[in-house]
């Protein structure tokens, strides 16, 4: 099994401000800088909630933080101000890309070798937008236009509404 980069009993902390979110402070783990903002994926445990693919984030004085959803803390009966056990592994598994989707980018070597060449985060972005369609002809059509776009070498930027 592998080793726990991470793993205490911390207090819960709240952001201030309105809207402010609940974290902990995780420190000891350098931030990724082959990821954007420095991400770190992590899997592991908060008491006996289990964590699949959670991002720590940077903190100014260059630790990281694990943002704590309210439906985390409502299912294992926490907020602010008390302490929780958080157990972490880095996690490095990669990004799952659907079959059909391969196959397309294989017929088009110049699309595929853009595509490897994407951030996890730009790769992700382009799989959302395809599988995020309701219509399977609208996931063949945004398929299409992916390929197209990977062969002209264009990242996917979607505008937000």
């Amino acid at each position: 099994m592998a080793k726990a980069v991470f793993n205490k009993k911390v207090i819960i902390q709240k952001y201030p401000g309105k809207g402010g979110w609940c974290y902990v402070v995780v420190s000891g783990i350098p931030a990724n800088k082959k990821r954007k903002f420095g991400f770190v994926r992590v899997s592991g445990t908060i008491d006996d909630y289990q964590l699949e693919k959670y991002n720590l984030m940077p903190m100014k004085a260059g630790t990281l933080f694990l943002p704590i959803k309210a439906a985390i803390r409502k299912i294992i009966k926490k907020k602010e101000g008390d302490t929780i056990h958080v157990t972490l592994y880095e996690d490095n598994t990669p990004l799952e890309i659907p079959e059909e989707f391969t196959l397309c980018l294989k017929e088009e070597p110049k699309a595929l070798k853009f595509y490897y060449t994407l951030s996890d985060a730009e790769q992700k972005q382009y799989l959302d937008w395809i599988y995020s369609a309701k219509k399977e002809e609208t996931k063949i059509e945004r398929m299409a236009a992916a390929i197209n776009k990977l062969h002209k070498g264009e990242k996917l930027y979607l505008q937000k509404s």
